[in-house]
């Protein structure tokens, strides 16, 4: 098969580079600001780490990156910061000076990869934010559309939708076809409820009938010992495995309180763990809550672990990495506190893994194998 190459913007921890790489992609380059995040992918490229492989791993702002030495790659990917669309921020959007989208159309204008995956939060489809996203996907499909800064976003929507009008399916000059779609990371054998928005384009000229992969796993909840749902009826749900829990994904990790835990990485115990409303931990027989970053950095209640008696304690790093589906031999760098903040605004490695091959599948028109493993066990 082909080697796909590609480059990654905002790659923070790794994530989405070791989903992709194991995708199928050889990343030219990955490109992160935070210092941390990049001593991190620089350690574990000098550990070896065979996703991370002769790639180039940048620390620097983006916007000082001329993307044209890149032209004609086959992918550009990344996760342009989700501060500006998070629930959990002040969702500022297009009015926060971190809203990094416009450098990721950027890339894909001077690039002109044959493919993109941009990732990001859900709260970037609440209603508030749907002119913004529709004029974040329509300078996806013309990249090299000359918006203005002497006028507002909303203004650029306007000529955007206007110059849509005019050429109607043309597929004359750089044009992608964009597909947004909406995924539950533990719909994918994630042990982690995790909602993500992907951005996944083709240029014009590739001829590929691509769609977003089906989900093979479900809340088991719904389904009943015969494989059908609630209501009876077999359907493609019927043919899906129960959703990974948070047990199934760290019952092989022995107490981060015992000596056997020195024998991991990045598998310490961390006091202080407590409730408090809207903060309970993630019970055991579920996929846990989204791992979050925090509030510079601090970590929430959703990073804890709820037992069946009501008492919690703080997920250690490698059991967050478990979560997150990082392999157990990728070290992360820093204290606890920044550790968990690289893993709260991670891509889960596995997602990516199969939205990537689906790509490589499209690019290609050879399916890449789509089994998962978890540790020794195949999901």
């Amino acid at each position: 098969m082909k080697q796909l190459e590609s480059i990654e913007l905002f790659s923070g921890a790794g994530g989405l580079a070791l989903g992709l790489h194991d995708a199928g992609f050889r990343h030219k380059a990955l490109y992160e600001w935070n210092a941390a995040a990049v001593e991190t992918l620089l350690y574990n490229q000098k550990l070896g780490h065979h996703s991370l492989h002769g790639c180039k791993i940048i620390r620097g702002d983006v916007r000082e990156v001329d993307f044209t030495k890149y032209r004609g790659i086959d992918l550009v990917a990344g996760g342009p910061p989700c501060q500006p669309f998070s629930m959990g921020g002040k969702a500022a959007g297009m009015n926060d000076s971190r809203d990094m989208f416009p450098q990721a159309i950027r890339a894909v204008a001077e690039a002109q990869p044959q493919a993109f995956i941009f990732e990001n939060v859900r709260g970037l489809l609440r209603p508030a934010f749907s002119n913004y996203v529709e004029y974040i996907r329509l300078q996806m499909e013309f990249p090299e559309f000359p918006t203005s800064n002497n006028v507002s976003w909303d203004q650029n929507l306007r000529r955007l939708e206007r110059h849509k009008e005019r050429v109607g399916n043309s597929t004359g000059g750089l044009r992608y076809r964009v597909h947004v779609h909406q995924a539950n990371a533990a719909d994918y054998g994630i042990p982690q409820q995790r909602h993500r928005v992907f951005f996944v384009g083709f240029r014009s000229d590739i001829t590929t009938d691509w769609s977003f992969p089906c989900p093979t796993h479900s809340d088991k909840k719904f389904l009943n010992k015969g494989g059908s749902n609630t209501l009876g009826k077999r359907d493609s749900n019927s043919e899906l495995l129960p959703w990974v829990t948070l047990k199934q994904a760290i019952r092989d990790l022995p107490s981060p309180a015992s000596r056997a835990a020195k024998n991991w990485h990045n598998h310490v115990f961390q006091q202080g763990a407590k409730t408090y409303p809207g903060h309970t931990g993630s019970a055991l027989d579920r996929p846990a809550k989204a791992l979050k970053a925090g509030d510079h950095g601090v970590p929430g209640g959703e990073n804890m672990i709820l037992y069946p008696d009501g008492s919690v304690r703080y997920l250690t790093v490698r059991e967050s990495a478990r979560v997150q589906t990082f392999p157990d031999d990728y070290v992360f760098l820093g204290s606890w506190t920044e550790a968990m903040r690289q893993l709260g605004n991670a891509v889960p490695k596995n997602l990516a893994a199969v939205v990537g091959k689906s790509v490589v599948k499209a690019l290609t028109g050879q399916a890449v194998d789509s089994r998962q493993t978890y540790g020794n066990e195949a999901l």
